[in-house]
């Protein structure tokens, strides 16, 4: 799957000259009748699915880390773009904003073709094991559509089959919304493979579909399903199959990808054949790499368009290793001036030492987020990195395990699960620095391990909105929450051309 590339287009508009039958079939293009024939059919249809990650910037080529890193309290709006940065300060006026329209719309796209997939094999004779898991992968990547539709928007419609032109479907509550993405999970648990090899290596696998199934029930707060979901990859077959790298900074190179700790990552490529120009329209290209690099990297280098709290650096700087050094997760999750303890004439900048880039001028205290970065290879950056992203780590499901065990009481069960992740880092096990905590003492403990571990990942929104900490108090670590308005800002507002076209369709609260 690494180096795949869109071999198909699902849905197509033709737009020719006066006094044409619009109701007439193209003969010189696919139709759904004409389309789903054979198992090359299928898997390409499956590819389209997965590709959908790249469309556009408003996915996980760029997009997604906005709202998952930007918008919380590790991260904001930096540079020159002054809609990302209104946005990020929970300013949003026109519900239009291809920030937040765009990724509705994409994601959308994602479940259009999982629908298309979902509808039109199960008719096709071919291998009937193939024929399984390629429904299953549909399943499973609808799943995580909707699952980011429900976790940014709150309210999405369910939209299950093959779009109609005149299809106006209601909203969907939250519970109504993550109940279809377990549904779709639990089925897809049934045909999935626990690895692929070779070119399939990065499709949908059954662990990754126990950690998103279990990520869905956590973000309920159900934490006995979870556990239960979790427990595949913790306690069951998983068990022997992921487990934490020796090095954590493997995690986040492109030398290391895929590898023991990776439960589900976005498969990126570098295609040389594609545009180097930001203008370019990659809804229409084949556009196999990420550009988050180039808007996150720091200045002389990137764009900078977003950056990193400096308060996160101080949480990372509460405690030290067993050795007495500084935490190895600190400098492998940012750049800033003291990445390396012996400060700015020692941290090193895409080649060149931190003092010579930045000095004592404006970007001298900046902090940004190294994670989605190719420092580690580049002197440079661009719009088409290669460095696959790391959706779900098994340290990631760890961490969720511990939480569900406290969420249930069980809390010195759960001690365990956080030490695995401590002690890979070099710092004391919990066990030793802070034993029998309180239940609320633990979470709060815990709300600082997934921190320090998944800073800059993509799940801090997730985190606050879960543990309800998403407020006005959080202005006093980022400047950004004094405009937050609880009851209103834990959602985007749903696109207002859509609630413009469809009567059924309904604002989120308070927009």
């Amino acid at each position: 799957m690494k180096r795949y590339i869109i071999t198909i287009l699902l849905g197509f508009v033709v737009v020719s000259a006066c006094k044409r039958d619009f109701d007439a079939v193209n003969p010189n293009s696919p139709t759904i009748a004409s389309f789903w024939k054979t198992s090359d059919d299928a898997v390409k249809g499956v590819n389209a699915i997965y590709s959908t990650f790249h469309r556009t910037a408003s996915l996980y080529s760029r997009w997604m880390f906005y709202h998952g890193i930007l918008k919380s309290d590790e991260g904001f709006g930096s540079g020159g773009d002054g809609g990302l940065n209104n946005l990020m300060r929970f300013n949003q006026t026109d519900y239009n904003d291809g920030l937040t329209s765009l990724t509705w719309e994409t994601l959308y796209v994602g479940v259009s073709r999982a629908n298309q997939v979902i509808a039109n094999v199960p008719k096709i004779e071919m291998d009937a094991a193939l024929k399984s898991r390629l429904i299953a992968e549909a399943k499973f990547l609808r799943a995580l559509y909707y699952f980011n539709l429900t976790l940014y928007f709150g309210n999405p419609p369910l939209m299950l089959q093959p779009s109609q032109p005149l299809d106006t479907p209601p909203n969907a509550t939250t519970a109504e919304a993550y109940a279809q993405v377990a549904k779709d999970l639990n089925e897809a648990l049934i045909d999935l493979p626990v690895a692929y090899t070779g070119n399939d290596l990065g499709r949908a696998t059954k662990g990754a579909c126990y950690a998103l199934l279990g990520k869905t029930y956590l973000q309920q707060k159900q934490y006995q399903q979870a556990l239960d979901a979790f427990s595949w990859l913790v306690t069951g077959p998983g068990n022997g199959i992921y487990k934490l790298t020796t090095n954590y900074r493997d995690n986040f190179i492109i030398t290391r990808e895929n590898n023991e700790e990776s439960v589900f990552e976005v498969q990126f490529s570098e295609n040389p054949a594609e545009s180097t120009d930001d203008d370019v329209d990659e809804s229409r290209v084949s556009n196999s790499g990420t550009s988050i690099s180039q808007f996150f990297a720091p200045p002389g280098v990137g764009f900078s368009d977003g950056a990193a709290r400096r308060w996160v650096v101080d949480e990372f700087l509460q405690e030290t290793t067993v050795g007495g050094a500084q935490d190895p997760r600190l400098a492998a999750s940012f750049i800033f001036n003291n990445a390396d303890p012996a400060g700015p004439t020692a941290t090193m900048v895409y080649g060149q030492t931190f003092a010579n880039r930045y000095g004592d001028g404006p970007n001298a205290n900046g902090v940004w987020f190294r994670k989605l970065l190719n420092d580690h290879w580049k002197n440079e950056e661009g719009f088409r990195s290669p460095n696959n992203y790391r959706l779900i780590r098994y340290a990631d499901v760890l961490l969720m395990y511990a939480e569900c065990l406290n969420g249930l009481g069980r809390t010195a069960e759960a001690y365990p699960l956080v030490d695995r992740v401590r002690q890979r880092a070099g710092l004391a096990t919990l066990t030793l620095a802070k034993p029998g905590l309180s239940q609320a003492a633990f979470l709060t403990q815990l709300k600082h391990e997934r921190l320090t571990e998944l800073a800059g990942e993509g799940w801090r929104w997730a985190d606050l909105l879960r543990w309800g900490d998403l407020s006005k108090a959080l202005a006093n670590r980022d400047a950004d929450f004094a405009n937050f308005v609880v009851g209103k800002h834990e959602l985007y507002p749903i696109p207002q051309r859509d609630i413009d076209l469809n009567p059924n369709l309904r604002q989120n609260p308070n927009y």
